[in-house]
């Protein structure tokens, strides 16, 4: 496929929505992209990481969409049923208002659940508005042919490996692959489209508006009742509840894994190689995902990926790069071969797109640390680790009192080859902190001589050979120049005072090289080649990392502002993919989980310091 992008006004352009224009709808298993225009176009079934059924958002043409709305011209306007994951996009034309109403039912029996049901609730709010809906699936990330056959008011797609059933209230034609509808609705009439897996031993089942709405009122529920449980009560709860809801809705629940985004091949600068396949769960991620949610008193879901760490991961593999890998599929599986999918153009024209992602064989030293303090965090603020769980840590940290002082890939997943990062070194000291931290408070055994020397040893290490004297500054690798937002995290790690004269300095540097307008780049790619082609925006963590490191250096005014700013680069709804390029668009996988647990914490301690 041609890398070339399709900018902005030129002809193929319209196909696409913008990334940012969308919300997003999910069942714990699996989600649903829906474009401001109405259009379904991603859906994977029936988790995060299994093929699409709709993909137009990398493939205009090839994806397969899910189309609903008016059938004229018509404002639109998107936005979340209060403390839910219900979305609404609301349609305003000459002749009336009308909307849809879109949710994955999420509180119902185990057969319930697998159906994986998307229900799509049209209402006409006043006037007489015309609809037309087309039902466009391409199985398999569109290489699997499907027939489409009618069961009365039900549209069956059957293709090799899965099959899915639509119910709909209005009358469907069959046009070739696909199904289409056109219906009008008058003031207070409704109709009900509804998609379900009916394959193996699901039967099929037909949605009338009374089940829709019966699903629909569960639903709202069920969200409400679980956002009630946060103990947040700052000034941007709007802003961090709907990160704490969009968190939930990457979270795997059979397994309690937490995925990094839950989509693919996004790309970070259009046009360019630097696109990835995020629907599996990073460790790192995760277990900063797990403190947000103890922040915000979500017990429950730390709980989960604790036992996921129990079951899958800590254990180990005994693989040469250690006995984690840095992702797991969201089952626990190691195994996640990359390959790239010719056959679709990309969002904008932006190819490759992947599948699989060929990092979880590199190593990346931080994640002992970013785990080990999640698991520290757990055994402090939910309930205390079992004797299993702690002859595991001790085994991690005794891997990383041997292995802390390897060139690694670093927590930005570079491909330019190993270096000595700076970073790297900082969470493997977190690792062992933290083990000695646990030991000590709960009289737990543990080899404490030997691991307080290797603690002391990197932090001297650091010290020295991580800090620029050329530049007053921390830096990204041993005895280098070139700064990196990565550094952010030393004073939230607890290994340098806020406002000890080195890290003010370095904030100082950080600010004049990687801060754009409060916007913060991880690092810059010409002075640490990474290995790929390619510029990138300012990536949104490193942003809210910057608010955080300078609420703690006292500088509350200047964080106060860089927060709010942040705030305002969100989109419509409050979700934020990985980046924001250069032209203040999101761009990357979206949205993605990083950035809104880092907006969590951000918030958290902002509001701390204000009082």
């Amino acid at each position: 496929m041609s890398t070339t992008p399709i900018e902005a006004g030129a002809p193929g352009a319209s196909r696409y929505v913008p990334i940012a224009d969308h919300g997003l709808i999910g069942d714990l298993r699996s989600v649903a992209l829906v474009g401001i225009d109405g259009t379904i176009d991603w859906y994977c079934c029936p988790s995060f990481d299994a093929p699409s059924i709709f993909a137009a958002i990398l493939d205009a043409e090839r994806g397969g969409c899910f189309e609903l709305a008016a059938s004229v011209p018509a404002r639109t306007k998107q936005f979340y049923f209060p403390d839910t994951n219900v979305l609404i996009t609301r349609f305003f034309t000459e002749d009336g208002v009308g909307e849809v109403q879109d949710f994955m039912p999420v509180d119902g029996d185990p057969v319930e659940v697998e159906r994986h049901r998307l229900i799509r609730r049209v209402l006409c709010v006043r006037g007489s508005i015309p609809f037309h809906t087309r039902i466009a699936p391409r199985f398999e990330y569109g290489t699997r042919t499907h027939t489409v056959r009618m069961e009365g008011e039900v549209a069956i797609f059957e293709s090799e490996e899965l099959s899915v059933g639509l119910t709909s209230t209005v009358p469907l034609e069959i046009d070739g692959p696909d199904v289409h509808a056109d219906f009008k609705l008058s003031q207070g009439e409704s109709a009900v489209l509804a998609l379900d897996q009916v394959s193996g031993a699901l039967t099929l089942k037909r949605c009338a508006r009374t089940e829709a709405e019966k699903q629909f009122n569960s639903t709202v529920e069920y969200w409400r009742r679980w956002l009630s449980a946060s103990k947040y009560r700052g000034r941007w709860r709007e802003m961090v509840h709907r990160s704490a809801l969009t968190l939930k809705l990457l979270t795997y629940a059979p397994t309690g894994a937490i995925v990094a985004a839950p989509t693919t091949s996004l790309p970070e600068q259009l046009g360019g190689e630097r696109n990835w396949d995020y629907r599996y769960m990073w460790v790192r991620d995760a277990a900063f995902c797990v403190y947000a949610m103890l922040r915000l008193g979500f017990t429950t879901e730390a709980e989960a990926f604790m036992n996921f760490l129990t079951e899958h991961v800590s254990r180990g593999d005994g693989s040469p790069t250690g006995p984690l890998q840095i992702m797991y599929g969201i089952d626990g599986r190691a195994d996640l071969p990359e390959r790239e999918l010719d056959h679709l153009e990309g969002h904008l024209g932006s190819a490759p797109v992947r599948v699989g992602n060929a990092a979880s064989d590199q190593l990346q030293l931080d994640i002992y640390g970013a785990l080990i303090d999640s698991i520290y965090l757990y055994d402090k603020w939910a309930q205390p680790i079992s004797s299993g769980q702690w002859d595991n840590v001790c085994s991690l940290v005794d891997w990383v009192c041997e292995n802390w002082d390897q060139p690694d890939e670093g927590i930005w997943e570079t491909r330019g080859g190993r270096k000595n990062f700076l970073y790297s070194r900082l969470m493997c000291w977190v690792a062992i902190e933290r083990g000695i931290r646990m030991a000590n408070r709960r009289g737990l055994p543990a080899d404490l001589p030997r691991w307080q020397e290797c603690r002391d040893r990197i932090y001297r290490r650091i010290m020295s050979k991580g800090w620029s004297e050329t530049r007053k500054a921390f830096v990204q690798c041993e005895d280098s120049d070139v700064l990196d937002a990565a550094v952010l995290m030393m004073p939230m790690a607890k290994f340098i005072a806020p406002t000890d004269p080195k890290w003010l300095s370095t904030l100082d540097a950080l600010t004049e090289d990687l801060v754009s307008d409060s916007l913060v780049y991880r690092y810059d790619p010409e002075a640490s080649p990474d290995g790929l082609r390619g510029d990138e925006g300012t990536f949104s963590i490193c942003s809210f990392w910057y608010v955080e490191a300078m609420v703690r250096a006292g500088r509350v005014d200047e964080a106060r502002l860089a927060f709010e700013k942040m705030l305002t680069y969100a989109n419509h709804l409050g979700l934020y993919a990985e980046e924001i390029s250069h032209t203040g668009e999101q761009q990357g996988n979206f949205p993605q989980a990083f950035t809104h647990l880092s907006l969590i914490s951000a918030a958290f301690n902002l509001d701390r310091a204000l009082g």
